[in-house]
């Protein structure tokens, strides 16, 4: 996703980006380690010609969204890992 704009640089290796609102309604901390950000490189389109940015699903098209207060449980492994959940509203799943 992105790119985004560095507006703060923590001198640790960590920065804060410009993030639009609706990913901070979702919850995304604007600040990353230099690990997890990329130089923006703009699409070539000889190599990739007709991809656009647009083509990326948007965020905020998903419905039934669910905010978790906390994980109280969990079994199985891997793929089949299943989580017992209280979720905000009060109830466990």
């Amino acid at each position: 996703i992105g790119p985004y704009e560095i507006i703060k640089d923590f001198g640790n290796g960590s920065f804060r980006v410009s993030l639009p609102a609706r990913l901070k309604q979702r919850g995304v901390h604007p600040t990353f380690h230099a690990s997890l950000l990329r130089i923006h490189i703009p699409n070539d389109d000889r190599l990739f010609p007709g991809r656009m940015d647009t083509q990326i699903v948007p965020f905020d098209q998903y419905e039934n969204e669910w905010a978790v207060d906390s994980i109280v449980g969990h079994c199985g492994t891997g793929l089949d890992m299943l989580f017992t959940v209280k979720w905000k509203a009060g109830d466990t799943t």
